[in-house]
């Protein structure tokens, strides 16, 4: 691939933000903030949308939502007493009339906003019925003296931090540009796939996208379909892709240890089974192994739905390094799940002789140092806990193999963490397992450092969950559903407590009201309870209960949405589902429906729901698909919110979005890939560029 070059003198990337006119070390600080260490990060710090300051609108053609310059005439002015007292001020055009609205002003504001005061007003407009209003606008008064404020370009908003303001951002961004003319950048994307995607000159683009002419349309620019926004796209999109293929080459160079073995634990658990594996769990098992038994660390993610057979998948792997004599360490999210793995694994290994250890927090101090004790003398083959696996007083005889169940769950430190944990000169073998399914453009973006796993069907005899959505008012209808499953199905019920609060506290609180209510409601059922507030061996027991159908109802915050499998519980109710995503609401309902009965699961929202959250609950009803609801959650909530620390923050993408560019995404993971093997001093300069100092979080 030919790279077209352009000489520049001063390198931007090391040209600090403490070199352009007005920033000290304060405004220094608050930059770095949003990663904005060199003058080069300020060009690439872009715009997420635009305003239109290069003509005046009249009002009546004004929409919902727009920001927008407008020349009025105040008509009046008054302050008013209220919740809180403002200042309004009602004015017009010849086309209709606005009111703006004051919460801060002073005497001399308001005296300036006389009757017959004419100004340019610029703001976001709220359209309420016929009227209009803005809230703060800026004003500018109307004089001889002064002609409109119209910009010659439509005017960028960035992303910011507290304390760092618009107006600063674009001064020193026009700084940085006019630095760019004197001293250009590194064409470093291929000609080929320039002259392929139609794309500008960076430096043209880059230009252009700081301050984009005034006939370009803010509608057409917010879809960043331009040829200079495609530019910047598709680099960055690029980028992404060649940090993860050059971190997953340095994986690749290290050590792990070879784990080989005859296979003879494996087949006996396989004999222990009162069921046979699925043909998506036996490829999956094989794949993992066969990466277990090379002296290459294994990074493997693997996927499955809700119910598919993850757990017997990590037993097959964890096997097959304990055969070879190597320790292997699981760790989970939350106590409950940890618990639940303890209690499905050590029933699995103690009959293949495997001395299995639970370490967590909040274990009593001689269990504890008991269960260290047997970690660092080898004598613990399995591990399973939670983050306290990898605290400092944690010492493995020799720890080989780490499973991470949930891993989005973790934050970059907790996994880096883990692996420091490894002997000295050798990698863990990672295997990262997930109940939520991840979009496919995700999944080629984030993980493309790892090797994915699918199991892609569930066992046999599974009974799709049937998901009904009903009003609030509806409750009393509910609770007699209830009735008849307990009483005459002889079924047992999930009661999830959701709330917009985030307290842990708060929702603690709505659960115990819950389960006082249903008691109170259904005399002749039991009900159980349990939340993030109550010690270990409390959930334990309360969850142990209910297993053995001693409980008919368990009250539960969301602490139950992974790693509680009970077949007889056929009904569950999710109190404001409009409150939680997608995948989340499909990690809740996969607790019911583990066994052949019918199952249903409630939606029990609160009215009235917005759009988005109709459009949630529309999609629970219409799909039990993972994969199909993962895309879904992806094109309304956004990648942020579905995974964790690493993805959405300190590898975030500045300019691309991977809903907006999926269909690039394919394409430039394969551009990618041939640039990484034919210039792989190209591949780091152009992921350098984009992710900077922020390339080390890769490396989890």
């Amino acid at each position: 691939m030919a790279i077209s070059k352009l000489a520049s003198d001063i390198n931007l990337a090391k040209l600090d933000c403490t070199s352009l006119k007005g920033v000290g070390p304060k405004l220094a600080e608050k930059l770095e903030r949003i990663h904005v260490h060199n003058v080069l990060d300020l060009l690439l710090h872009l715009p997420n949308r635009y305003e239109d300051r290069t003509q005046i609108k009249t009002i009546a053609s004004l929409q919902d939502g727009d920001r927008a310059l407008i020349k009025v005439q105040v008509e009046m002015s008054q302050v008013k007493f209220g919740k809180r007292r403002s200042l309004v001020c009602r004015a017009s055009d010849q086309t209709a009339s606005i009111d703006f609205r004051f919460f801060y002003f002073n005497k001399s504001q308001q005296q300036r906003l006389e009757k017959g005061a004419e100004f340019y007003a610029f703001g976001e407009v709220r359209r309420f019925g016929y009227q209009y209003s803005m809230v703060h606008p800026e004003l500018t008064p109307v004089d001889s003296t002064n002609a409109a404020p119209l910009l010659d370009s439509l005017t960028p908003v960035y992303p910011t931090t507290d304390g760092l303001h618009q107006n600063s951002l674009r001064q020193l961004t026009r700084q940085a540009v006019e630095l760019l003319k004197k001293h250009p950048i590194d064409n470093l994307l291929p000609q080929a796939v320039q002259q392929q995607f139609k794309l500008p000159d960076i430096n043209s683009a880059l230009s252009w996208i700081h301050k984009p002419p005034k006939d370009a349309k803010p509608e057409a620019l917010h879809k960043f379909n331009s040829p200079s926004a495609k530019q910047l796209i598709c680099e960055e999109l690029i980028a992404h892709q060649l940090s993860m293929i050059l971190q997953r080459n340095k994986q690749q160079q290290q050590l792990a240890f070879a784990m080989q073995g005859s296979g003879k634990l494996q087949r006996k658990l396989l004999a222990q089974l009162p069921f046979t594996p699925t043909a998506a769990q036996t490829r999956v098992s094989a794949e993992i192994i066969k990466d277990l038994s090379s002296d290459k660390p294994m990074l493997r993610l693997l996927q499955g739905d809700v119910g598919a057979g993850k757990t017997l998948v990590a037993a097959m792997a964890a096997l097959q390094a304990i055969e070879a004599g190597y320790q292997v360490a699981i760790m989970a999210p939350t106590e409950i799940l940890a618990e639940q793995h303890y209690l499905s694994f050590s029933a699995w290994m103690q009959e293949l002789g495997i001395h299995t250890t639970f370490l967590v927090s909040k274990l009593p101090a001689k269990e504890k140092k008991d269960a260290l004790a047997q970690i660092a003398e080898g004598k613990s083959q399995l591990i399973i806990g939670t983050h306290a696996l990898f605290q400092k007083e944690v010492r493995y005889h020799n720890l080989g193999f780490a499973i991470i169940d949930e891993q989005h769950r973790f934050g970059v430190n907790q996994r880096l963490a883990l692996k420091q944990k490894a002997p000295d000169g050798y990698q863990l073998h990672q295997l990262m397992m997930t109940a939520t399914p991840i979009p496919r453009t995700l999944s080629m973006t984030v993980y493309a450092d790892m090797d994915v796993s699918i199991i892609d069907e569930l066992p046999p005899g599974r009974t799709p969950v049937q998901t009904v959505a009903l009003s609030d008012q509806r409750r009393e209808q509910v609770i007699q559903r209830i009735a008849t499953a307990c009483q005459q199905e002889n079924r047992q019920v999930y009661w999830v407590c959701t709330l917009i609060d985030e307290s842990e506290e708060v929702q603690c609180q709505a659960a115990e009201t819950t389960a006082n209510q249903l008691s109170e409601q259904l005399p002749n059922l039991k009900v159980g309870l349990v939340h993030g507030r109550l010690k270990s061996e409390q959930k334990q027991m309360v969850m142990d209960k209910f297993k053995q159908n001693e409980l008919d109802i368990l009250v539960a915050t969301t602490v139950i949405e992974v790693g509680v499998d009970v077949p007889n519980a056929s009904l569950m109710i999710i109190e404001n589902p409009e409150r939680l995503g997608l995948s989340q609401l499909h990690q809740l309902r996969g607790r019911v429906g583990r066994g052949s009965v019918e199952s249903h699961c409630v939606l029990l929202y609160q009215q009235p729901l917005s759009n988005n959250a109709k459009a949630r609950i529309q999609v629970m009803r219409d799909t039990n698909d993972g994969f199909v609801i993962a895309e879904e959650d992806l094109k309304l909530r956004g990648p942020g919110e579905l995974l964790g620390t690493r993805q959405t923050g300190d590898v975030g993408l500045r300019f691309a979005d991977l809903v907006r560019d999926a269909e690039l995404v394919e394409e430039l993971q394969q551009i990618a890939k041939q640039l990484a093997h034919e210039s792989p001093q190209v591949a780091e300069k152009i992921s350098q560029r984009w992710l900077g100092s922020r390339q080390e979080f890769a490396d989890v």
